[in-house]
């Protein structure tokens, strides 16, 4: 079991007389895990771009947390400048988040599109939804998501030390005070505001990937592996979800 420590818990707030939704928490556990994950899989991105996957993993937890226990959500955008894909997906019943960017082979779009897709245990299908957004900040996404897919008012905030907030308005929200609020008034929303915590989660980064469940997709090169393997005595693959690296030989596909 690990440690409480290693995870990054998120505190679901209700604000009485305002009817608005606090989902905040402090993220530099899921960062360590997510540095440690680069070093052991020598990845390297831009600080650009590492800040732009940081901050999506953030607002994913975030969201999460708004949403039924049982959902599990991926998010992808699609970027003109720079040409990338940004892809983060989590669920709650899991305790994860995990997430990568791919930068090769990238379709490039006239405008920068979002795609969510949410699944459930019994659901058949899952549910997605797509729109345009502006500019490349994830914490800036989450407003024009919010009012095109849940139907409600929302805002992102970054605060100090790596913490993030996102405010949810609820049915006969105090639209007045939602509109002015700003990163010190969510920062000390516990001191000027009557709060009831209604829940707390946790995540940490972490897929699940392992070479025994990405093998199987090489099955079908078992009559080809001359072509797959192009003289070489081992081929590197990536996890789609996490860019995780492993190599592999020609004995573990036969």
């Amino acid at each position: 079991m690990e440690a409480v420590d290693d995870f990054t818990k998120i505190e679901s707030v209700f604000v009485r007389h305002r009817n608005a939704l606090v989902l905040r928490g402090q993220f530099t556990p899921i960062y360590t895990d997510y540095y440690l994950h680069l070093m052991q899989h020598r990845i390297r991105h831009s600080a650009e771009l590492d800040q732009m996957l940081k901050d999506a993993l953030a607002m994913l937890t975030l969201h999460l947390v708004a949403r039924p226990w049982a959902e599990t959500i991926a998010w992808t955008a699609n970027l003109r400048a720079p040409r990338l894909n940004l892809f983060v997906t989590g669920g709650s019943t899991q305790e994860s988040i995990t997430g990568r960017i791919f930068t090769e082979d990238v379709r490039e779009p006239d405008r920068n599109f979002f795609y969510s897709q949410t699944t459930t245990p019994n659901s058949h299908e899952p549910r997605t939804s797509t729109l345009e957004v502006d500019g490349k900040d994830p914490v800036a996404w989450v407003s024009q998501f919010y009012d095109q897919s849940e139907q409600r008012p929302a805002r992102a905030f970054r605060l100090d030390d790596e913490n993030f907030a996102l405010v949810a308005a609820q049915p006969d929200c105090d639209m007045e005070w939602f509109d002015a609020l700003d990163a010190d008034a969510v920062q000390n929303i516990d001191q000027n505001e009557e709060i009831k915590i209604l829940e707390t989660r946790r995540f940490r980064f972490h897929c699940g990937c392992t070479l025994e469940n990405i093998l199987p997709v090489l099955g079908g090169w078992r009559d080809r592996l001359d072509e797959l393997f192009a003289g070489s005595d081992e081929i590197r693959i990536e996890c789609p979800r996490c860019a995780a690296k492993y190599g592999i030989t020609r004995d573990m596909i036969q």
